[in-house]
C-alpha cells in the first residue's frame, strides 16, 4: 500500500512562515557638526535618513517614528562614508553633496524632491517657483508639505526654498538651521543679485542686503 503525502502546507505554517520573515534593517549612526547633531540612515539601496537636532537620542526616536515598519541597528561602519560626505559638504557647501538616496514618500513628494535636489547651492527659490516646476496642478501649499515630510535634510535640499515674500518661512530642523546653511552656502558662491516680487536680494559673501 502507498502512502501519499500531500504537499499542502497548512494556512497556519504559512502565516508563521510570513511572521518569520525579517524586515528590512536600515543602519545609522549620528556624529556632531557645525549644524548640531546630524543622524544618517541608510538601507541597502542608499540614504534614506539625514536628521538634524541636539540631542541623538532624540534623533534616533525621530528616524523609529518616520519609518515604523523598519528594523534599526546602529553600525558606524556601514553609514562612516555618508556621514563624512555630509559633515565636509556643512564645511564646505561648495564641494557639493552626492549621495545614493533611497527616497521613500508619495509620488508627489518625490516629485518635488526631485526637483529641490536640482537647486544648485547659493541659490534660493519660492515655493511657487517648485510648484511650477513640478506640474499645473501643484500649489505651494503642496510643496511646503512635501518640504516639512522630507526625512533626508541637506541632501534634498528644502532650505533653499523660501516664501515668495523674501521670508524662510519654516524649516523642519530649525529656522537657525536653514538661515545657517543658506548664510554658508552663499559665502562660497559668487555674488549676485536675486529678485523676488517687490524685493531685490544682492547676495555677497553669505549678507543679503535690500536694493
Amino acid at each position: 500500500m502507498n502512502l501519499m503525502i500531500s504537499e499542502i502546507t497548512p494556512q497556519s505554517t504559512l502565516e508563521i512562515t510570513r511572521a518569520n520573515v525579517s524586515t528590512e534593517t536600515i543602519f545609522y549612526a549620528a556624529s556632531e557638526c557645525i549644524l548640531g547633531q546630524a543622524l544618517v540612515a541608510r538601507s541597502v539601496k542608499g540614504v534614506c535618513a539625514v536628521l538634524l537636532g541636539d540631542d541623538p537620542d532624540q534623533l534616533k526616536t525621530d528616524l523609529a517614528k518616520r519609518f515604523p515598519e523598519l528594523d534599526f541597528a546602529p553600525n558606524d561602519a556601514a553609514v562612516h562614508d555618508d556621514l563624512a560626505k555630509l559633515i565636509r559638504f556643512v564645511d564646505k557647501p561648495s564641494q557639493g553633496l552626492h549621495l545614493r538616496l533611497d527616497m521613500r514618500g508619495t509620488l508627489l513628494q518625490r516629485r518635488v524632491w526631485e526637483k529641490l535636489r536640482a537647486i544648485p547651492a547659493g541659490r534660493i527659490v519660492t515655493y511657487t517657483e517648485v510648484a511650477y516646476w513640478v506640474g499645473p496642478l501643484t500649489s505651494a501649499r503642496m510643496v511646503a508639505g512635501a518640504c516639512a515630510a522630507n526625512p533626508i535634510a541637506l541632501t534634498i535640499p528644502c532650505h533653499r526654498v523660501i516664501r515668495s515674500n523674501g521670508d524662510l518661512g519654516g524649516y523642519r530642523w530649525g529656522v537657525e538651521r536653514k538661515r545657517e546653511m543658506i548664510r554658508r552656502e552663499r559665502w562660497h558662491e559668487r555674488p549676485f543679485v536675486q529678485c523676488f516680487p517687490g524685493l531685490c536680494v544682492l547676495i555677497r559673501e553669505g549678507a543679503g542686503c535690500r536694493l
